[in-house]
């Protein structure tokens, strides 16, 4: 569909696709981003993706509301990029599954009839689609999960989530980047650091990255931990074509 514009506020708009999550307007999303950074703006503050939109904030002093229309409208004509053979960057994010640092993960396997390692093995075999970063930061929104672990949010969501938590709610799934409160069934924990304010980009992850999750054990988990900042987790570029679980 033609993406349409609205203001919000005195100083952005949001280009919206819809209210379909879909990998495709999640590309066409990502592409409009780099188009118009490629228009090198004066004025342009930031810009922010969600599932199916895209925030632009800009100077006001610069430009009125009908003149970021005006600039960006061409933009918006623009077709999606065939993705055949599109490059995509996986980031591989250990995760130790279950006992204490998985305490819902017994839940999510009998809630769908399932024993815990057909959860582990069906979570971990799934390429992750980073569709933006929200509710904390460096929280991942990721896309892409198989509706076969699909699991209710908890009843009473916790006070404290430790950092580093892999959770299910519904059929999201995703990763707890600093200790929070959250309702999500925690099924793992990596000891990845997912956000670290003293790098320049702080989060690990960026919307249009894909995760995969890769099971250890605990002896591992703490081997990596040991490391702390000096653990570099393994990214590294594919063809879309050859994502596990895409489509």
């Amino acid at each position: 569909m033609k993406p349409t514009i609205s203001p919000v506020g005195d100083c952005a708009i949001s280009i919206d696709f819809g209210q379909v999550i879909d990998p495709k307007i999640n590309r066409h999303i990502r592409q409009i981003i780099e188009q118009i950074k490629d228009l090198q703006l004066d004025g342009i503050i930031e810009l922010v993706p969600t599932y199916c939109a895209l925030l632009v904030q800009y100077d006001a002093m610069v430009y009125s509301y009908s003149d970021i229309c005006r600039i960006l409208e061409p933009t918006l004509q623009e077709s999606v990029t065939d993705s055949a053979n599109e490059l995509v960057t996986i980031v591989e994010i250990p995760t130790v599954y279950g006992g204490e640092f998985g305490p819902d993960l017994g839940f999510v396997a009998s809630y769908n009839h399932l024993s815990e390692a057909e959860v582990v093995s069906i979570h971990s075999g799934t390429d992750y689609l980073v569709y933006m970063l929200g509710f904390i930061p460096g929280f991942t929104y990721l896309g892409g999960m198989d509706p076969r672990i699909a699991t209710p949010r908890l009843s009473s969501p916790r006070t404290l989530i430790p950092a580093g938590s892999v959770g299910i709610a519904g059929e999201q799934t995703g990763t707890y980047p600093s200790d929070s409160p959250g309702g999500w069934q925690i099924i793992g924990r990596t000891p990845v650091t997912m956000y670290d304010m003293s790098k320049e980009q702080a989060a690990l992850l960026q919307a249009g990255d894909y995760v995969r999750y890769v099971s250890i054990d605990e002896n591992e988990f703490h081997r990596v931990k040991s490391l702390g900042m000096e653990y570099i987790p393994s990214i590294y570029e594919i063809e879309s074509g050859d994502l596990r679980g895409y489509k």
